[in-house]
């Protein structure tokens, strides 16, 4: 019979999408980034799926995650490219970290290749 309940505790706790407590102890709803999400600008749906502009993704992405200084938003952000064109989303730690991530994309893509719309975070 324990064994029962703890199950259908644990199957009420995944479908309510888990329990998420702020550090007042109350009940925080869930982050919300839709209106980032909604906002101008490429996306992801806007990636090329040809062998050049994949593979051009893939050599800017492993340079970015290579680089252990920057934090765990700059190895996320978004690389979309298209006819060789890079565009850089999404939030980073500061500007510094803006400018290292855009300067990896030049070094890879070439001069007027990359757009970097990278945005740094307010603390």
């Amino acid at each position: 019979m324990k064994r029962h309940s703890f199950l259908i505790g644990i199957v009420v706790i995944a479908l309510s999408g888990g329990l998420r407590v702020s550090a007042q102890g109350a009940a925080a709803p869930p982050p919300d980034n839709t209106k980032v999400n909604k906002q101008g600008g490429q996306t992801a749906d806007d990636q090329s799926q040809t062998k050049e502009d994949l593979a051009l993704v893939q050599k800017i992405r492993q340079a970015i995650i290579k680089d252990k200084s920057l934090s765990t938003d700059a190895h996320n952000c978004k690389v979309i490219t298209r006819d060789g064109a890079v565009t850089l989303r999404g939030p980073v730690d500061s500007a510094t970290e803006k400018d290292a991530v855009g300067k990896l994309a030049l070094k890879i893509a070439g001069d007027g290749k990359v757009t970097n719309e990278l945005v740094v975070k307010s603390k």
